[in-house]
């Protein structure tokens, strides 16, 4: 669930005032670089606060370059290997600087743990009386208001949904923060979660009648007050396409912005830069019409008529996308093949209808209270997004329709961040700071540099530390099935349970498509059974995220089969994962519209847009499944690429050369010996 911003459309939430403090000594050119080279040196705070520490040269030239950044007010993008220290090679500059200062990251996990972890250990370790303070969007903070609505009026699924809403209760007594990530073992997927939480749709402002206790509203002020702010790229983006107060007021006063896990932050961007309209959207709002209605103006208006009417719009307009297709999983559609049809352009304009019936009927009782005032506000902006797809789209923008077993989405989106991040940057003069152990493969890193907007920042790539060559081994099969043929996920299949079975487990394979999940997961348990090995196989989407990685480092005789969530952001240190294994070179699928429209934009500049767009994201996305094996300077394994156009293809040394420096070897009896040895050490 992607963070919301703070304010809403129409609500006089006033905003919070930046904490008066003086402004940070001004620094020498150079005073500030000799001042983070001293920190990182033997006998420097940081390692006299800790006796394993060891300088390492990656980090301190990153560090070095980000004090250059931040004392001359200039871009920097690194690139930083796994293993450089990359988080506080940017938060001590960013603390020494004594500026006041942003931090974004990919999500609100790695936001708990630079807010919890990183930082109190860094301000301990210099001594510094700052001010750091955590921001999040409101769907991660409990709504007091909606908490009492729900006692009374929520229409819960089951038991287990009513005993989550009876421990968040309790809770409720004790939090200061009220941000849900306290509750330990709550599942974010939880349908209790949207009902005691507020949105930019339901939020009342200054309205609520518990306005003056409010969590999002204390967050934010201490937001405002500290010297240093961690936020994610989902609340960043939020706020600043928006224009609601949040971190779209925080931005200007800040003297560094600093984005951890950069990578990630075109995706993010992309969407709140785009337009919506859903089934579930819409299902949302006709639950909450007829609540609403009932509780606020029983009788005034066919509550539940028209309710009704919204909720067979949405699926009128799912079937009319699905066109009688089977679906197993969504399906992404070209907008052309939806629009022009007579079915769709019915259900279309049936969704219309039925919105501007909502629309009409809250107009009569929205003076009766800010409930009712703020949907009839979210009923006109969800109309005029249905009438905007009965338009043509905006140029340089593309439409496509996601359409699922229970859900359709129409979006409507740029092609990429850049406008929005050079508006940014053309802001309030300051030092920008983009960090991510993947950003590209050429030193200029073209590839987050170009849709970012960034072609004029500084670049820097800093490799890792690690011993690849020694602690690491890459194996391609070349007699293997292409990922054309149809035997080719059973061949991965048996592949992957042959050098899990020689290591004991301890494997990870990687798919590129959910589909493949299954087919690889059947014929591992059938390799295991006939066998005889006591290896469990644990499939994603059998159990959350979370559980699933534990189950998996507390029974080493596991594999576990992940797909695109399991490329990137998973850490397991150790022995615990020594092989991974990934079915095939991760190609954007080319029939996706967002691809079309972005190989289409390369051809008429005259560009290559196999090369340029199709091989530069299969080297990112391949770097970033490779980097979940070796995790610390200690860790050995084995990666298994089971697709022979990276040893053949005439793209596959740039392919190899985006990949950490492993030892390559010939054949399978190779790769099990490199696994028997891995596998007697931790035996022994």
């Amino acid at each position: 669930m992607a963070d919301a911003p703070w304010g809403a459309p129409g609500s006089d939430v006033p905003p919070a005032p930046v904490r008066e403090r003086p402004a940070a000594e001004a620094l020498r050119p150079g005073e500030l670089e000799q001042a983070v080279v001293a920190a990182f040196d033997i006998g420097g705070p940081l390692s006299r606060h800790d006796a394993g520490y060891s300088p390492r040269e990656p980090q301190q030239g990153m560090a070095r370059a980000v004090a250059q950044a931040i004392a001359g007010r200039e871009t920097l993008v690194v690139e930083a290997g796994t293993g450089v220290g990359k988080t506080f090679a940017y938060l001590v500059p960013a603390l020494l600087s004594g500026g006041r200062t942003l931090i974004s990251t990919a999500t609100k996990s790695l936001q708990d743990q630079l807010y919890l972890r990183d930082l109190p250990r860094l301000l301990e370790t210099f001594s510094l009386p700052l001010r750091a303070a955590l921001l999040k969007g409101r769907g991660s903070y409990l709504c007091l208001h909606r908490l009492e609505q729900a006692r009374h009026s929520a229409e819960l699924p089951d038991r287990r949904a009513v005993a989550q809403l009876a421990r968040i209760e309790r809770w409720a007594m004790t939090t200061h923060t009220g941000d849900f990530s306290e509750i330990d073992g709550l599942d974010e997927r939880s349908p209790v979660l949207p009902i005691v939480s507020s949105n930019r749709d339901n939020c009342l402002g200054t309205d609520c009648p518990s306005y003056r206790d409010c969590h999002v509203v204390k967050a934010r002020r201490e937001a405002m007050e500290a010297d240093l702010v961690v936020v994610n790229h989902h609340l960043f983006f939020a706020d600043l396409v928006l224009r609601d107060s949040g971190v779209a007021e925080l931005l200007p006063s800040v003297e560094v912005a600093i984005f951890d896990e950069a990578h990630q932050l075109p995706e993010a961007g992309l969407n709140f830069l785009g337009r919506m309209v859903g089934s579930a959207q819409l299902f949302d709002f006709a639950r909450d019409l007829v609540a609403q209605g009932l509780v606020h103006a029983r009788g005034l208006q066919e509550w539940q008529e028209i309710s009704a009417g919204v909720e067979r719009a949405a699926r009128a307009l799912r079937l009319a996308c699905a066109g009688g297709r089977e679906l197993r999983g969504l399906l992404k559609l070209r907008w052309n093949e939806c629009a022009g049809r007579a079915d769709f352009e019915a259900a279309l304009a049936e969704v219309a209808r039925a919105l501007e019936l909502s629309v009409d009927a809250l107009a009569t009782v929205m003076e009766v209270g800010p409930d009712l005032a703020r949907l009839h506000e979210r009923a006109v902006e969800v109309y005029k997004n249905a009438l905007l797809f009965a338009r043509e789209p905006d140029p340089g923008a593309v439409r496509w329709v996601d359409v699922g077993t229970h859900q359709v989405r129409l979006v409507e989106s740029p092609l990429d961040i850049r406008e929005a991040m050079q508006e940014a940057l053309a802001s309030t003069p300051k030092a920008w700071v983009f960090t991510s152990a993947t950003l590209g493969e050429g030193e200029d890193l073209a590839w987050f540099t170009e849709p970012a907007g960034l072609q004029g920042a500084r670049t820097l790539r800093v490799g890792s530390p690690f011993d690849y060559a020694t602690h690491a081994r890459l194996y391609v099969p070349r007699h293997f099935p292409k990922p054309s043929e149809p035997d080719h996920g059973e061949s991965v299949g048996w592949l992957g349970a042959r050098l899990a079975a020689k290591l004991g487990g301890r494997t990870f394979i990687l798919t590129t498509t959910l589909r493949q999940l299954q087919t690889v997961a059947d014929v591992l348990r059938q390799r295991f059974e006939e066998g005889g090995h006591r290896i469990e196989v644990l499939v994603q989407g059998s159990m959350p995220k979370r559980q699933l990685l534990q189950q998996f480092v507390d029974q080493p005789a596991s594999v576990l089969v992940g797909s695109a969530s399991f490329w990137e952001g998973i850490d397991v240190p150790g022995d615990s994962l020594q092989c991974v294994v990934i079915d095939k070179l991760p190609f954007p699928p080319p029939n996706d519209p967002l691809v079309e429209a972005r190989v289409t934009r390369l051809e008429s500049e005259g560009r290559n847009p196999f090369m340029e767009y199709f091989v530069a994201e299969a080297a990112i996305a391949l770097k970033q499944g490779a980097g979940r094996l070796i995790r610390t300077e200690t860790d050995r394994g084995l990666l298994v690429v089971c697709d022979p156009r990276l040893a053949g293809s005439h793209y596959g040394r740039r392919l190899r050369e985006a990949l950490p420096p492993m030892t390559q070897v010939p054949d399978e009896a190779t790769a099990q010996a490199w696994l028997a040895e891995l596998r007697a050490s931790h035996d022994a």
